[in-house]
């Protein structure tokens, strides 16, 4: 049976992962900070099934336990302080989890189990200003804030390691990936939770930034099977993870409020708050090489993701109405 380690498996992706690497016979471990008040919402389903080790990115010592405890096959570095607006505010913090985060794993594998094969979470972000589109692995980077920037020593750091180590890690640059367990303070969530608010009477406007901030948004759990399919590979790589089309923050609520009947201008206001120190106006990704060499290619379409996620949001606010009333 193999065995794999995710940091970060209480997130959106790693819930995912973890999900596909169990219907893959996988003993799977997570990394779980030591919380007062744990999230454990998205994997609650499969705390049975899964182990979980405390730990933190910021210590090295507990991320070396950790590895000796699980001795995986595979390391998959998902966590990270991965919400660019915080990171504005946050810079220095950013830079210890996100960034030196990522070399503290390789390092804790080198020593540890250097067979473990790794993968690192790599960002569009990276690309940031972008001087060509669509983006693919030999596009320069030009990351517009600390989460880039973090994110980018990152990448960098894994293939140092690969090739003066002789390590098998690859990085996924992964372009924007959402779905219903998408953290509410980013903006695809923030739009369909709203959208469900305001159907169920809770709420009458939605605040956002640059409307015309155009993304390639994929859904998350097609993404973590890319994930799993770079750490198959004979060799370890690079490779860029997208649908290849772009998309407007606009757009996205348009079709998120039309899901319920509803005319997005209505209830939109712009509020200047929300707009970024250093603005990334485009992103929209190449993935030709790893639909190339890894056959993998994104199942679910724009259109679909974006009901899916209203769907999920509108049903989680009609069953608290459901509980509200039965407790009366």
């Amino acid at each position: 049976m193999k065995s794999a380690l995710i940091t970060g498996i209480t997130g959106q992706d790693g819930s995912y992962l973890a999900e596909l690497l169990l219907e893959k016979g996988y003993k799977v471990n997570g990394l779980i900070r030591r919380l007062s008040t744990p999230n454990l919402s998205r994997i609650e389903h499969i705390l049975d099934k899964i182990e979980l080790i405390e730990g933190d990115l910021t210590d090295q010592s507990s991320i070396n336990n950790a590895l000796k405890d699980s001795m995986p096959d595979e390391v998959y570095n998902l966590a990270a302080q991965s919400f660019v607006a915080t990171s504005w505010n946050q810079p220095v913090l950013t830079g210890d989890v996100t960034g030196l985060g990522a070399v503290r794993i390789l390092e804790g594998v080198r020593h540890v189990c250097p067979d473990a094969r790794v993968y690192q979470a790599s960002s569009s972000e990276m690309f940031g200003k972008v001087n060509e589109t669509p983006q693919n692995e030999n596009t320069r980077f030009y990351p517009r804030s600390p989460y880039g920037f973090a994110k980018l020593y990152a990448h960098w750091a894994c293939i140092n390691y690969r090739e003066s180590y002789g390590m098998h890690a690859s990085n996924g640059i992964l372009f924007n990936h959402e779905s219903p367990r998408r953290g509410i303070e980013f903006v695809t969530r923030k739009i369909t939770d709203s959208v469900a608010r305001i159907y169920h009477g809770l709420a009458n406007e939605l605040r956002l930034g640059n409307l015309d901030a155009k993304r390639d948004w994929g859904y998350a759990g097609d993404y973590v099977k890319a994930m799993w399919l770079m750490l198959q590979q004979q060799s370890p790589d690079d490779y860029v993870v997208a649908t290849g089309e772009a998309h407007s923050v606009g757009e996205f609520a348009e079709l998120a409020f039309r899901e319920v009947g509803l005319d997005w201008q209505k209830y939109v206001v712009v509020d200047p708050k929300f707009l970024r120190p250093a603005e990334v106006n485009l992103l929209q990704g190449d993935a030709s090489k790893v639909k190339r060499l890894l056959g993998w290619k994104p199942e679910v379409t724009f259109k679909e993701l974006v009901t899916m996620m209203v769907k999920e949001d509108v049903k989680r606010y009609e069953d608290k109405k459901v509980i509200r009333e039965v407790a009366r």
